[in-house]
């Protein structure tokens, strides 16, 4: 039997798959027969850690990539890793950045920052070829030219195979071809409107082995289509549904906001209405960021572009405001460390080893520090950009040792987040403007974009008009 929970913003559809989990277990469900197949490493963690037993007794709480990579008993020798796709690059000529595979908070969707090696993975992910992908036209043309692509996805073969290593996306295809899908008594998928075409495949396979299968997702919250993610697949997948239709996240103001950018979906949708949580709240328009106290509070900043999230930290630093982004914290940790265990020394006669001070002597133009002074005049080799940007940190009381108060992010990276308060940088960007002219589709999921980006917000929500009204999402 196929179970189908839509679970719009907040409305536990995690909660509601990790419940159903527990009580296949309780009723005497082995735990080796329990599929748990998350979007993200992170929510695969937590799923292990919500269930009533240590983590090794629980083989398959994982992603997919995770369960193709272990089922077919490959080791780290065998996959390609960040740096051969860095390697690659340098001998094509083109520069490659990818992400640690094992960074828990991004999406497989968001490894790769090369336009090229994008297009190949969407294509994969499709189940077409790259030139029917090219054909569709649906990139940057200033990126991305045909001959190029070709090379880099010729060479990309020729690489795995002298080296003997596979992708993520060759794993799943491997593990579907060579059927080595194990039986299940009962599957949970979460966040299934964001599987592509390929992960559908490998679904089709473990539903031939499984007795029993829950999918949770949202087709509102669908904003990977871009890389190959097939919303509608989930839409039109049979199944027993359920919408959990209450929200613990959001507050009255903001759902009516989020409202506006799923009524203007044309294509295919669930039909779905679900109640906020017994708060007013706010939502309005500001012009800018200084109409707004962040000295205290938490807050969320979204942008639609990495660029925009490049310039509002910008602006955040010159106002001497402790943030961080998925790169981590808004100061050079690693000074700070230097900082902190001098101050100790300092004020508190803390009592250094050989190591923490060969680490502050190297701040400074001493061979060794035999005086008590201010750690600005004496880490002389540190820039005075840092010293001043951490000193006015320290000033404000800070707690630099702790998260801040103020994450910057963009919409598609912070997908399961949330927050009490949120500022929504409503600038589209011109590559976004072009692209959504394409077709209904790609407009559609552009106003799911906007519906995330909103419904991050708890509390508050304050959208942030552009100065050219042009380039902004209307709400």
């Amino acid at each position: 039997m196929i179970y189908k929970y839509y679970g719009p913003p907040g409305t536990g559809k995690t909660y509601k798959l990790i419940s159903r989990a527990r009580a296949y277990h309780k009723t005497g469900t082995r735990l080796d027969r329990i599929g748990y197949f998350a979007f993200t490493r992170k929510a695969a963690k937590e799923a292990k850690a919500r269930m009533p037993v240590v983590d090794s007794l629980l083989p398959f709480f994982q992603t997919f990539h995770s369960f193709a990579y272990k089922t077919l008993n490959l080791n780290e020798e065998n996959v390609m890793q960040p740096v051969h796709y860095e390697l690659l690059g340098k001998k094509l000529g083109i520069r490659v950045s990818y992400s640690d595979k094992y960074n828990d908070e991004e999406s497989v969707y968001l490894t790769c920052n090369n336009p090229y090696f994008q297009l190949i993975n969407r294509a994969v992910n499709k189940g077409i070829d790259i030139e029917d992908e090219f054909d569709l036209g649906e990139h940057d043309r200033k990126e991305i030219n045909w001959d190029t692509l070709n090379h880099i996805y010729k060479n990309f073969l020729v690489y795995k195979q002298y080296h003997k290593l596979y992708d993520f996306n060759d794993m799943i295809r491997l593990l579907i071809d060579y059927d080595k899908v194990p039986k299940f008594d009962v599957v949970f998928i979460d966040e299934a409107q964001d599987l592509s075409p390929l992960q559908w495949k490998l679904y089709d396979k473990i539903k031939e082995k499984t007795k029993d299968i829950y999918l949770a997702g949202d087709d509102d919250q669908a904003i990977f289509a871009w890389a190959g993610a097939d919303v509608n697949r989930f839409i039109n997948e049979p199944a027993k549904e359920k919408v959990l239709m209450y929200s613990k996240r959001i507050s009255k103001a903001v759902q009516q906001a989020s409202e506006i950018p799923i009524s203007k979906i044309a294509g295919n949708r669930k039909i779905k209405k679900y109640l906020p949580r017994d708060y007013e709240g706010e939502s309005q328009y500001i012009s800018t960021i200084n109409q707004l106290d962040l000295t205290k509070d938490k807050w969320l900043i979204l942008t639609r572009t990495k660029d925009q999230a490049l310039g509002i930290m910008e602006d955040l630093y010159k106002r001497n405001l402790y943030y961080q982004s998925n790169k981590g914290k808004s100061f050079k940790v690693r000074l700070y460390q230097r900082i902190k265990n001098y101050l100790s020394w300092v004020n508190d006669d803390a009592q250094l080893d050989e190591k923490q001070w060969k680490d502050i002597v190297e701040y400074t133009n001493k061979n060794k520090i035999t005086e008590k002074e201010d750690w600005y005049d004496l880490f002389t080799k540190a820039s005075e950009k840092d010293k001043n940007y951490i000193r006015s940190l320290l000033e404000q009381k800070e707690n630099l040792d702790s998260p801040a108060r103020i994450w910057v992010s963009t919409i598609h990276a912070i997908k399961g987040g949330e927050e009490d308060n949120v500022i929504l940088c409503m600038h589209q960007g011109r590559t976004v403007q072009k692209s959504v002219k394409r077709s209904q589709a790609k407009l559609d999921e552009e106003h799911r974009v906007w519906y995330v980006g909103i419904t991050r917000a708890r509390n508050n929500l304050y959208k942030l008009k552009t100065k050219n009204k042009e380039k902004e999402y209307q709400i």
